[in-house]
């Protein structure tokens, strides 16, 4: 006769402090630290209190340009100024040095791969979570596979880095493998971010962030959200990044 487990038996206290389980009105345990996001509000709705180091996170902006790199800034200046490599894999515009400057990111830190079509990005993103020398993994990979999303998923984890996706926001109503998927809109000057899929209890609400950063990317395009966006003209891209490599 199977007997119920009481909450407060040591059998059931174990299994609640498996990352891979958690609480169905509550956030799931992280098996490695997360990096914050430098915006609290944020940080309290997500896992371990911050961006998830041992799994792929997703980010569908609702266009280029509308806030995603600057969502991410303070990670990426914290990883620079421990020394950590970022890796920037086939992204649609050259960075724009003089705001990564501004927001703490050193520019030798940069490492940009040119990758021709989707695969080679995704298998350029594999390569640099396996050698575990960069502190971040960005990732601009178009059209991708459920089963190349599981690869790159199964290597962030191994990994223990920032690996970040970027996906267009029709991508949102796919199925995926990783941990964390945000969408991200505008909002009064700032952004609306939806946390999609985390590890824990659904969130039914954004979470509004001021916008507090310049833009990263210099566009192609003179296609403008002026309340988030600020373009920079593309003769003043990162000329100074640390290196460039094309993915054969």
């Amino acid at each position: 006769m199977l007997g119920i487990v009481s909450h407060a038996s040591p059998l059931s206290a174990a299994l609640l402090a498996q990352p891979a389980l958690w609480r169905g009105s509550g956030l799931a345990r992280v098996a490695a630290p997360s990096l914050t996001t430098g915006f609290p509000a944020l940080d309290a709705e997500l896992p371990g209190g911050g961006w998830p180091t041992a799994g792929l996170t997703e980010i569908l902006p609702a266009h280029e340009g509308i806030g995603e790199l600057r969502l991410l800034g303070p990670a990426l200046a914290s990883l620079s100024a421990a020394g950590k490599r970022l890796a920037w894999i086939a992204p649609p515009h050259r960075p724009y040095a003089p705001a990564l400057a501004a927001a703490g990111i050193d520019l030798a830190s940069l490492i940009i791969v040119k990758a021709r079509t989707a695969q080679k990005t995704l298998w350029a993103a594999e390569q640099a979570l396996a050698s575990r020398a960069c502190g971040a993994v960005l990732a601009w990979p178009g059209a991708v596979t459920y089963s190349e999303l599981r690869r790159l998923q199964l290597a962030a984890e191994a990994s223990r880095v920032l690996a970040v996706l970027f996906r267009p926001r029709q991508a949102a109503g796919e199925s995926s493998p990783a941990v964390l998927r945000i969408a991200l809109g505008a909002a009064a000057g700032g952004l609306a971010v939806h946390i999609l899929k985390r590890r824990g209890a659904p969130l039914d609400h954004p979470v509004f962030l001021p916008a507090v950063l310049p833009a990263m990317a210099a566009s192609s395009t003179r296609v403008h959200n002026h309340a988030v966006d600020f373009s920079a003209p593309a003769g003043t891209a990162a000329r100074s990044a640390a290196a460039r490599f094309t993915a054969a």
